[in-house]
């Protein structure tokens, strides 16, 4: 790999948004005392990121040139085949960075190993230097994951390192054609989720718990519990609609399915405002999914691409 720059990726800590919220860091401590929070945890949080994050850089600004970039500018920076994405932050921000990278390799640093899980984000300070000369020198390992993709006829376009929802921007039933398979009906639903295998233990799981806990509480006699999840290469998606209504208009026999390699799950929005398309549990990372828009999804093409040693 020809890598010249490390774009460094982050999130503010909670502690610089609630100083961006109340103007000073005094206001924001008034606030959070005044309602029975502990601020030393903010500042602890803040404090022990920084650490982290200086090491990261100064590890980083040894080999390469480097840029610092704040997640929110993530989606409109134009990145090169010349660069290696640095995620510091929660594994979420991994998650969300890798859908606009355009395949470069990331590392996933985690910054604070007490306060997060870290599960793609194998690489510490402790570990990083080292990570990074394999990375240089050819000798790195990587862990491919599918991406799911949603392309809609008006243009628009969303990529998902978890999942997908289509449905409605509030708490209303999403109405919609479904065609899957070569058959097609019309549903009314709270929404579908369509699940990488990366995804597969997140909010496809909690599905299928509430689906077990269901069967186990009203089907004593025929007791059962679905267990499922797919390797992250897999090229393969799960889609699952959420309390799908059964009625005179709506169906419920396209509840769930796989979406194996080049095929598509249709979906036709017949929602006159407020449908939307979102990715990986960020709200604000949407595409609008109205009346007229049918989506086409299944799995991208690009994959993205972990650096795990």
């Amino acid at each position: 790999m020809n890598i010249e720059n490390a774009i460094v990726i982050i999130n503010k800590t909670r502690l610089e948004a609630l100083i961006e919220r109340f103007n000073t860091k005094a206001q924001a401590k008034f606030y959070i005392e005044h309602a029975g929070g502990d601020f030393s945890d903010y500042e602890r949080e803040h404090e022990i990121f920084h650490r982290s994050l200086d090491k990261v850089i100064e590890t980083v600004h040894d080999q390469l040139k480097l840029k610092v970039l704040e997640r929110k500018f993530v989606p409109n920076f134009l990145f090169s085949e010349k660069d290696v994405a640095v995620v510091v932050g929660q594994d979420g921000l991994v998650a969300n960075a890798a859908k606009y990278v355009n395949g470069l390799p990331i590392f996933g640093v985690n910054p604070d190993k007490n306060r997060y899980d870290g599960f793609l984000l194998p690489f510490e300070v402790t570990n990083f230097k080292l990570g990074l000369e394999n990375v240089l020198r050819g000798k790195a390992k990587f862990k491919n994951v599918t991406l799911a993709e949603a392309k809609t006829n008006d243009g628009q376009r969303l990529l998902a390192f978890n999942d997908l929802f289509i449905g409605p921007g509030s708490h209303t039933s999403a109405r919609y054609k479904i065609t899957y398979e070569n058959k097609t009906e019309e549903q009314s639903s709270s929404g579908i989720i369509v699940s990488t295998g990366a995804g597969s233990t997140g909010w496809l799981s909690s599905l299928l718990n509430m689906a077990n806990g269901i069967q186990n509480t009203f089907s004593k006699s025929q007791p059962g519990k679905v267990n499922f999840s797919l390797p992250w290469d897999t090229n393969q998606l799960v889609y699952v609609v959420r309390e799908p209504f059964q009625s005179k208009y709506s169906k419920i026999d396209l509840s769930a399915g796989m979406i194996k390699t080049n095929e598509k799950l249709t979906i036709e929005s017949f929602m006159p405002s407020n449908g939307i398309i979102f990715s990986d549990g960020i709200e604000t990372d949407f595409i609008n999914f109205n009346s007229g828009t049918k989506v086409e999804i299944g799995t991208a093409s690009q994959k993205a691409m972990l650096i795990i040693n």
